[in-house]
């Protein structure tokens, strides 16, 4: 049978729409399942250091963004051999995911170069055409030695809330090293002879006998070392003390702070969170100016005390605060409170640069000199700052007015010292003797 013309025109025609109907259906198809699968998986690998050891804790974070991790496998290589340090399946099709490992003592790997290579898999339905995989390798540098700490001879006589400092030697380079106490770390720097100096401190609220302070150096493939200081703690009594706090003290001094605590209704509620809440913020900033410190020192000779001064308060008082009659706070006293004639000039106590000028909670007006090595002085208080950020200053330079800013209840200075963030006895800083005994016979060594 003859077939028309036309009609073979239609059927190619439709044969040609069938075909192109096919093909954009079968690219809707893979568009879908590419924005099905998204993205590779995003890996990250830390630590990035290019030095590792057995103590090394690799942590490997893993994302899918749509298709859910399907599996990874950690491998490490060295001298030809291959060893599988972590192998996961991920059933549930999480899509991210935190996995930390170190390399198994039992491996026998040696010092020196190692390959470590990472591939996560999701589930990608296009795997068969390379979606879906990530892959990593990082070169590391096995590093199995400690550093070895040499600690400048003698005996640290260090007082209940006062300071220390150490000097030493480090065999290798390093990436961290100071004083442990407790808590407490307080960083070691170097000096262009090439041996640390680290100041440290016994905290007010540490006993005697659990003063125990350590040299500690760790490098950078985690190998750590620590050496015992040979100590003498000595406890120091703190008194005791109780302070009224009267209407007119808090409807003068509150409005200062009614900006921080705008939900509060009375003066008397500010305060309570003023002498709390805002007066550790206060001290843990302390921290952070610390480490806006030179890494030598700036200071020389005893610190210079406030001139024709009386003291009104110590270092570490333990104070009641009771209002009408109640107990409502109690808080330790960090500095000493020096009374002199109203806005008298404030000397600065030693040589240093200017790492804060400005209003500073509690202390109100507040200098704080850095004198190195995390050794700063703090001023408070003050009605007038005549210093400004970054400011070097020679010890006796005037650097402002003593005053009535920030909690102080009449005009007079607080004044404070400050080791790696830590507050400290001022005392000791003002005792030429107490200098030469206890800082510069252990740097002279």
């Amino acid at each position: 049978m003859k077939i028309h013309p036309a009609e073979k025109k239609s059927s190619g025609m439709f044969m040609r729409a069938l075909i192109t109907t096919t093909l954009v259906a079968l690219l809707a198809l893979v568009v879908v399942i590419f924005l099905r699968d998204g993205g590779a998986p995003v890996l990250k690998l830390t630590p990035k250091s290019d030095s590792a050891s057995y103590t090394t804790v690799f942590t490997l974070t893993m994302n899918s963004s749509r298709a859910g991790l399907k599996d990874c496998v950690v491998i490490a290589a060295q001298d030809g051999k291959r060893l599988e340090v972590l192998h996961k399946n991920f059933p549930d099709k999480q899509l991210e995911h935190t996995e930390t490992f170190r390399l198994p003592r039992e491996a026998g790997f040696k010092e020196g170069p190692l390959e470590l290579s990472v591939v996560v898999r999701d589930n990608a339905l296009l795997s068969f055409i390379g979606r879906g995989k990530s892959s990593l390798v990082q070169n590391l540098t096995l590093d199995f030695s400690p550093p070895r700490l040499s600690v400048t001879p003698g005996t640290h006589n260090v007082n209940q809330g006062g300071s220390g400092v150490v000097s030493y030697t480090v065999s290798k380079p390093v990436e961290k090293t100071g004083v442990v106490v407790g808590q407490h770390f307080f960083q070691a720097y170097q000096q262009p002879g090439g041996e640390w100096v680290c100041y440290f401190a016994m905290p007010h609220t540490m006993q005697p006998a659990e003063f125990k302070p350590k040299v500690f150096a760790s490098d950078k493939a985690d190998n750590e070392a620590a050496v015992s200081l040979n100590v003498l703690a000595i406890p120091k009594p703190f008194k005791a003390d109780k302070l009224n706090i009267p209407d007119e003290f808090l409807n003068s001094k509150m409005s200062q702070y009614t900006a921080l605590y705008p939900t509060e209704k009375t003066p008397l509620d500010i305060y309570k969170r003023v002498n709390t809440e805002l007066r550790k913020q206060n001290e843990a900033q302390l921290f952070k100016v610390a480490q806006n410190t030179s890494p030598t020192p700036l200071w020389s000779g005893p610190f210079l005390r406030l001139p024709n001064s009386a003291g009104r308060a110590n270092f570490g008082d333990q104070r009641d605060y009771f209002y009408q009659g109640e107990k409502i706070d109690h808080q330790t006293h960090m500095g000493v409170d020096l009374a002199s004639v109203a806005n008298a000039p404030v000397p600065a106590a030693n040589s240093g640069r200017i790492v804060m000028a400005e209003f500073f909670g509690i202390y109100g007006n507040c200098v704080i000199i850095d004198h190195g090595l995390g050794l700063q002085s703090l001023y408070s208080h003050l009605d007038e700052i005549s210093v400004a950020m970054n400011a070097v200053v020679k010890k006796g330079d005037v650097i402002g007015k003593t005053g009535t800013t920030g909690l102080a209840g009449g005009d007079h200075l607080h004044f404070g010292m400050v080791v790696g963030g830590l507050q400290v006895s001022p005392i000791e800083w003002w005792d030429a003797h107490w200098i030469e005994d206890n800082i510069l016979t252990h740097l002279k060594k």
